[in-house]
């Protein structure tokens, strides 16, 4: 149930070739994502649980989801954006029902990322469910 956006990152995956490519392409998704706005990286959107900073912000517009994120640490800005590929633009309602470990398996991410960064991971995915089922 991903959406086009998470399945154009899971198809260009599966074009590069090793995982240097993979995390360069991490890498410059997460720069293309917007900045979020510094007076919104406050202690309520942080994201406890990541060895970096993390702040998500979430925006619920006519029953969709939608957020904003920032980290200070590139790789985790990537992953901050493959989120929001696999997130933004689903219903409130069914942002819980996304098999986000499952999706992001797709990708080999478990397999190359630290026990930190997959940790941080794991902690961005729930808030982000957290948000959600507020939400509804």
């Amino acid at each position: 149930m991903a959406t086009p956006a998470f399945e154009e990152i899971a198809e260009t995956f599966d074009f590069l070739e090793d995982w240097e490519e993979r995390y360069r392409h991490v890498i410059e998704l997460g720069k293309a994502m917007p900045p979020l706005d510094p007076a919104l990286q406050v202690p309520a959107t942080k994201v406890d649980g990541c060895a970096s900073q993390v702040w998500i912000m979430p925006r619920i517009e006519g029953g969709v989801f939608d957020f904003d994120g920032e980290s200070d640490a590139l790789i985790v800005r990537g992953l901050i954006a493959i989120l929001h590929a696999l997130y933004s633009g689903v219903p409130v309602g069914q942002v819980s029902a996304i098999d986000a470990p499952a999706e992001l398996r797709r990708l080999g991410l478990e397999e190359h990322l630290s026990a930190q960064r997959s940790n941080g991971l794991r902690a961005m995915v729930e808030r982000i469910r957290l948000l959600a089922a507020a939400a509804v």
